[in-house]
């Protein structure tokens, strides 16, 4: 399949998607995008109260990632994208844009299909223990603890046909980087 233009680190809160993420993106010298910084304002209010969002709240903020993930791999930029991206119907969005979406997003699905986003998904997956516990010792996060289970409900693990590879969360983040950067080697 060779090197992937975009690179997904999935999982549910707590699993570290942001600090690998970050980590990565700056050994390969890609480009960072951390999914949660681009949720709208209602739907951090929603999520600072305990609600859990739900497909209507997160469609048009995957749109609107997926859109960021075509424009960069456009220009020739290399991404990572951390995202919880819990729903294989949330992955194929990222990919697909609306195309991957039960409803649209916009009007543009009239226009002629859309390019896709060479995506791999690395999936941080962690026992909801290990993951709670990771939870309880941040600082300034806007997940509850509370939701964690709500998010383990939703979480769908990738599975073929989709290109992925599973890391566990339960050990050092620099083990977890090196496992990365290995199976991208082997793509």
């Amino acid at each position: 399949m060779g090197t992937p233009s975009a690179l997904l680190l999935m999982g549910v809160s707590g699993s570290g998607k942001s600090t690998v993420g970050a980590l990565l993106a700056s050994q390969l010298g890609w480009k960072f995008y951390d999914a949660d910084d681009y949720h709208p304002e209602e739907n951090r209010m929603k999520m600072g109260k305990g609600i859990p969002l739900n497909d209507q709240d997160r469609i048009p903020w995957l749109c609107n990632l997926h859109g960021i993930l075509l424009r960069e791999v456009a220009s020739g930029q290399r991404v990572v994208l951390a995202c919880s991206a819990l729903k294989k119907m949330y992955r194929d969005i990222l990919i697909r844009g609306s195309d991957g979406a039960p409803q649209t997003c916009d009007e543009s699905s009239k226009e002629e299909k859309l390019p896709e986003v060479k995506l791999f998904v690395v999936h941080l997956s962690g026992s909801s223990e290990v993951i709670s516990g990771r939870l309880l010792k941040r600082k300034g996060h806007f997940m509850p603890p509370d939701l964690l289970l709500s998010q383990f409900n939703t979480l769908e693990p990738p599975s073929a046909p989709e290109n992925f590879i599973q890391v566990s969360v339960d050990q050092e983040l620099s083990e977890i980087i090196t496992t990365i950067l290995e199976m991208l080697k082997v793509q």
